[in-house]
């Protein structure tokens, strides 16, 4: 029986994929960044200002944005996401234009997108269980960052097991092959987590 790992797929496309994945996120996650920072820096100078978020009592992000989880790190979050999504979007628009990064800008962009999804869990957790609300602007944050780390990882350890053992290259194709179920079911989990704890409300709407 062979021993020999099968071959590792193009670069190339696997690189421009990663560059579109960048781009699409940057620029979505930067908006709804720059929007909810707006409507603070409203909401600050008219206390009696109502966020465009404010659908329902459930969907309020004027509620989010007056907790202290709103600057998890002494600044506003909006900033950070303005910060972390531009970086996002400059890094989609230079592998698109065809930059090579090097191994330590791999290691580095896997480091951001592994706090950045970490953070969004410990946020969907805070506004679930203890702010008791949910910011619309930060949901679609949060959709974003997920497949951004997702795939972002799984580009990553294509690239940093080529060479690896026949089942490191099984185990990552494995993944690679059910990225789509995995991300869907990630979307699912946390749908069903918003639904139960917000049941009681969403059941009036019924």
């Amino acid at each position: 029986m062979s021993t020999t790992p099968p071959p590792a797929p193009p670069e190339n496309g696997d690189t421009r994929g990663l560059g579109a994945l960048l781009t699409a996120t940057g620029a979505i996650g930067l908006v709804m960044a720059v929007v909810p920072l707006v409507e603070k820096i409203a909401l600050i100078e008219d206390p009696a200002y109502v966020p465009s978020c404010g659908l329902n009592p459930v969907l309020s992000c004027g509620s989010v944005m007056e907790t202290p989880q709103a600057a998890a790190f002494g600044i506003p979050n909006p900033i950070l996401g303005i910060a972390g999504f531009s970086a996002v979007l400059a890094l989609g628009f230079a592998v698109l234009a065809g930059a090579r990064m090097a191994g330590w800008m791999s290691v580095l962009i896997q480091i951001g997108v592994t706090f950045a999804v970490l953070f969004v869990h410990w946020l969907i957790g805070q506004s679930l269980y203890e702010i008791g609300a949910l910011c619309p602007y930060c949901m679609v944050v949060w959709a974003v960052t997920i497949p951004l780390f997702w795939f972002t990882t799984l580009h990553h350890l294509r690239l940093w097991t080529r060479g690896a053992s026949t089942s490191a290259h099984r185990a990552v194709a494995l993944l690679h092959e059910f990225r789509l179920p995995v991300l869907v079911a990630w979307y699912l989990a946390i749908l069903t987590l918003i639904t139960v704890r917000f049941w009681d409300y969403w059941s009036t709407l019924l």
